[in-house]
């Protein structure tokens, strides 16, 4: 039981975290993932997202981490989730969208990313 509980908060969790994601902005599953309390666990947010049955989750802003479209290029998925963010103002260009910098409190990316270089 203790484990179905933890299971529901985690699925709560994430799903609050996508509805976080402004319009016009997007996400990584691993970001989605972090931000949720749950690093590590992208997969678990992706195959949350294949299961999504409610018309008003933002699920389109939610992208793999170098940009991409997850959907197979040329699917219906695909075409959707460009046209979705493309009406929310999102550039995409061959099936990828630029992705924010990361977030501030990744220490490695504060370090070693482009402003932390010597």
């Amino acid at each position: 039981m203790a484990a179905l509980s933890a299971d529901a908060s985690a699925v709560a969790r994430i799903l609050a975290t996508i509805r976080d994601v402004p319009h016009g902005a997007v996400a990584g599953y691993g970001q989605i993932a972090r931000r949720a309390g749950l690093p590590g666990r992208a997969r678990m947010v992706a195959r949350l997202l294949a299961g999504n049955d409610d018309p008003t989750l933002p699920w389109h802003r939610i992208l793999r981490s170098d940009g991409r479209i997850a959907f197979p290029p040329g699917s219906k998925g695909y075409l959707e989730q460009a046209r979705r963010l493309r009406a929310e103002g999102v550039a995409v260009v061959n099936g990828r969208v630029r992705m924010p910098r990361l977030e501030a409190d990744d220490l490695d990316a504060a370090l070693w990313g482009p402003l932390g270089k010597p």
